[in-house]
């Protein structure tokens, strides 16, 4: 086995752009939280919209003409049904299997902010966010319908239920970890080749491309 030795000015410039995006991300963990803030006001569903917790005068559909003959609706579910029949990602979604009352399955959006749970979490009843329908032929997508029949087929693929609406907040560490890390690496390959740069010009390092030239023999010689 061969072993490769990192020359001491790479890894001397790694070591100082790391050193360098620290402060990048000191930064961005000042500023995310205010950020956060506001995206967390934009991204919270007020009750009775879609996506918002259902009240008593939500109407409660029990199968599929239900969802089609209301314009806004809820469905209550027993424990974890809703999220325990099969799922996946459709247009950046991720879409559940939801079991109706009548026992009839579609997709749907939910807003877990927006679940009212009454009783034990896993055996008691839960009463999920304002809804509607979203037309929308899901068969266009393989990959997603099989993952969301693993189960069993849904009752129909022409539409979707929406129950997000607005919401769906990520936690303050999902919101701040893809500005902050990206930050980071920006910086890191930013200063490498300039700290690089900088060393070779003082002649502290040797330069990181050294061009050979070739000794052309005439051939007169």
């Amino acid at each position: 086995m061969r072993y490769h030795r990192m020359r001491f000015d790479i890894w001397l410039c790694l070591l100082l752009s790391f050193l360098v995006s620290l402060i990048p991300v000191k930064i961005m963990e000042h500023i995310l939280p205010k950020r956060y803030e506001a995206y967390v006001e934009e991204h919270t569903v007020a009750a009775g919209e879609i996506g918002g917790t259902a009240g008593p005068e939500v109407y409660r559909a029990q199968n599929v003409e239900d969802l089609l003959s209301h314009a806004t609706f809820t469905v209550v579910s027993p424990g974890i049904e809703y999220r325990n029949r099969g799922a996946g990602y459709y247009g950046g979604w991720y879409m559940h299997a939801l079991t109706l009352p009548s026992g009839e399955l579609v997709a749907a959006i939910i807003n877990m902010d927006g679940v009212q749970v009454e009783g034990e979490y896993y055996s008691g009843t839960a009463t999920l966010p304002v809804g509607r329908v979203m037309y929308e032929d899901l068969t266009s997508n393989e990959t997603f319908l099989k993952q969301i029949e693993y189960l069993e087929p849904l009752s129909r693929t022409d539409f979707y239920v929406d129950m997000m609406g607005n919401g769906g907040k990520l936690s303050q560490e999902d919101y701040s970890e893809m500005p902050t890390g990206t930050a980071q690496v920006l910086t890191i390959f930013i200063c490498f080749p300039l700290l690089h740069l900088l060393g070779s010009k003082l002649g502290i390092f040797p330069a990181f491309f050294v061009r050979r030239k070739k000794e052309q023999e005439s051939e007169w010689e």
